[in-house]
């Protein structure tokens, strides 16, 4: 890996985990993102899978409502795992090719919802079914995209948590997605000794930002951050699709 690439490995992280330390969630999402304009994103995930996991069991951790968490989103997880296996080898098989188009529109709808804060209430009563269905559904989108957002963060925030709660359920469900996801790179080969140094550094810049972003999170207009945050997504996500796309056609 090229000393460039290393110094953008770098960059990314720092400012997904500046993003994750903000508004508790981010890492994966805007490092796959950055780090897709210069690598293939099976090679991205592969250095993203790490990071994502230690940071996220980090965040799990760092409150006190776990059990009621998991009592709550068990369905969600067991969905979103179901749906990383069933669809596992979509990073390298036929459709491999389409998957940075898929990235790249992922992004930029994420962002577009979050913009326009799209939202809407499950009722308590029907969390169960609802939360297996957006479960396997991202599932199904993780395992071909590394992103896990859609349509889970949706979900998470219309079933009515607190912000300090709604942080460690991020912190919950994305570390049971990317444990599953980091099986299929397993299995496929992706995760080698080639990712070590990538691997270490973005962990290291994972947490210098992360530590960053909660220092600063109670200074922050968190509407207006993330208002830009959202912007540069929807800029980077089409981006990726022209470019991706552009590259496919020619």
């Amino acid at each position: 890996m090229f000393d460039s690439q290393l110094l953008l490995v770098t960059a990314a992280f720092l400012l997904a985990g500046f993003v994750k330390g903000a508004l508790g969630l981010g890492l994966p999402t805007v490092s796959m993102g950055l780090l897709a304009v210069s690598m293939p994103p099976a090679q991205a995930i592969a250095i993203v899978i790490v990071p994502a996991i230690v940071t996220n069991i980090w965040q799990t951790f760092g409150g006190p409502y776990l059990r009621d968490i998991l009592r709550r989103l068990w369905p969600l997880l067991i969905g979103t795992a179901a749906g990383i296996w069933l669809n596992a080898g979509a990073l390298t098989g036929p459709y491999a090719r389409y998957t940075t188009i898929a990235l790249g529109l992922l992004l930029a709808v994420n962002a577009i919802i979050g913009l326009y804060k799209f939202s809407f209430t499950v009722a308590p009563r029907n969390e169960k079914w609802v939360g297996g269905i957006v479960g396997l559904i991202t599932g199904l989108i993780s395992a071909a995209t590394g992103v896990q957002v859609v349509p889970s963060v949706p979900y998470l925030q219309a079933i009515g948590m607190e912000k300090e709660e709604l942080i460690q359920a991020l912190g919950v469900f994305f570390t049971v997605a990317t444990l599953a996801l980091g099986f299929n790179l397993t299995s496929a080969g992706l995760l080698s000794a080639a990712t070590a140094l990538p691997g270490a550094i973005a962990m290291a810049a994972s947490f210098a930002g992360m530590f960053i972003g909660q220092a600063v999170r109670t200074r922050l207009q968190p509407d207006v951050f993330r208002r830009w945050f959202q912007i540069g997504m929807i800029v980077l996500g089409l981006y990726l699709a022209s470019n991706a796309l552009a590259e496919l056609v020619s």
